[in-house]
């Protein structure tokens, strides 16, 4: 049996030059694997009872998008050039607009939001996660509560495990997320796959903070895909700590629509050996004076790859509104080869958008400073990656996480056990 491939996912929103092949990614499902049920959920029972839903929160706020939304018409160039798409030849103030900028144009005309929902990585990829899992967990908040919840996908060689999460957090109230995903290889050298599919609905001036840990071994392929739409006033922080896995895509798209909604992502990440890591953020602001930040710190080592795109999108109608991103790769061996595209789609005025890289190899001097006291330069790549490793395990919100990070660890560093007791 052929491994399935996934083609096109973690597309940019608007591709850029074609050459620097950073438009989108093919995922490789391994050949013959099993499917396998290995998801975990450690939460209240008051949280997963299904008294709500992503879709009727979407369509609540639906109603209060229409009911606001005026009867003055939309004169710009872009909606005419779209409207009057074919008398647009014989009109010359009607703009040439190109393939994304139609798409654009008709879904702020149309001001669906559940039309307009996506994840961060493929529609094929949601598709085939949620055949994994079988079944969508649902964790509902009830208005000014404060709940938590773990969600753990243990992979085995061999087979392909995955969990479809649903979160609707009601207006005024708190959640706090984790999720591992991890797969001990045990010395197999069968290869693996395990996935997370993550709906956030957050409500008005709601609290959301989601964690996810990757700490599966080099044989796995790990599949993180998120989608979140923020109401008004809601705030929602994400942490990705991607450690391990021999192939990595992690893939967020979030929909500011309600005003004053806050977006924060942090992203840490490390690939040694042949890793391959892939990052696609896509962030919509769609409210008025919504704010967004993305910020990642990573270490290469080896022959690892890795990909990040991030887009920021002030649509029009987010008067306001702030976008920043910024990312720090430290590369620790001339073999790596890193790619990063920040990218600011803009059509409105009154907002800021703001990204920056830094990225840089560890320099002459500071290798030959740790080689005048006797350290090889695979000794001082270990110092990277072992400061990397222990910073995730110092801050892993639960035991059993921890101990995924010292497992990870300890076949990357000898001994790395010892050293972060």
């Amino acid at each position: 049996m052929e491994a399935l491939k996934i083609k096109h996912a973690s597309a940019m929103p608007a591709p850029t030059w074609g050459w620097l092949r950073m438009n989108d990614a093919m995922i490789e499902i391994p050949a013959d694997l099993a499917r396998a049920r290995a998801v975990t959920v450690e939460a209240d029972e008051d949280l997963t009872e299904n008294h709500a839903s992503f879709e009727g929160a979407v369509a609540e706020l639906q109603e209060r998008i229409d009911a606001a939304r005026g009867d003055a018409p939309d004169t710009r160039a872009c909606v005419r050039a779209v409207e009057r798409e074919a008398e647009s030849l014989d009109d010359l103030d009607t703009p040439a607009l190109s393939a994304y900028q139609k798409r654009a144009t008709r879904e702020e005309i149309a001001g669906d939001v559940a039309a307009s929902f996506e994840t961060g990585i493929h529609i094929d990829v949601r598709s085939y996660l949620n055949f994994l899992a079988g079944s969508t967990v649902v964790l509902a908040t009830e208005k000014g509560e404060t709940e938590s919840a773990v969600v753990r996908v243990d992979g085995e060689p061999g087979h392909a495990a995955g969990a479809s999460v649903d979160v609707v957090a009601a207006p005024d109230s708190t959640l706090d997320v984790t999720i591992s995903l991890d797969g001990d290889a045990s010395g197999s050298s069968k290869a693996g796959l395990i996935g997370s599919e993550l709906r956030v609905f957050a409500g008005a001036r709601s609290r959301v903070n989601v964690v996810v840990y990757v700490t599966a071994d080099a044989s796995f392929t790990v599949i993180d895909d998120s989608g979140y739409v923020l109401d008004e006033g809601a705030r929602v922080n994400v942490r990705h700590i991607v450690l391990g896995g021999g192939r990595t895509y992690t893939g967020l798209a979030s929909d500011l629509r309600g005003d004053t909604a806050r977006m924060e992502i942090d992203t840490r990440y490390l690939a040694s050996g042949e890793d391959a890591r892939d990052f696609n953020y896509i962030i919509r602001h769609r409210g008025r004076k919504t704010f967004s930040n993305m910020d990642a710190n990573g270490v290469l080592t080896g022959a690892s790859r890795k990909v990040l795109r991030g887009t920021i999108d002030l649509v029009h109608g987010c008067k306001g509104s702030e976008g920043s991103e910024r990312e720090t790769v430290l590369l620790a061996n001339q073999g790596v080869d890193n790619k990063t595209v920040p990218t600011i789609l803009c059509d409105e005025d009154d907002v800021a958008g703001n990204h920056g890289a830094t990225i840089g190899h560890v320099r002459p001097e500071q290798l030959f400073y740790l080689g005048c006291r006797g350290l090889s330069q695979e000794q001082a790549e270990s110092l990277f990656v072992a400061a990397k490793l222990e910073d995730a395990a110092l801050s892993a919100p639960t035991d059993d996480i921890r101990e995924n990070v010292v497992r990870l660890g300890s076949a990357l560093i000898d001994g790395f056990e010892e050293e972060i007791a």
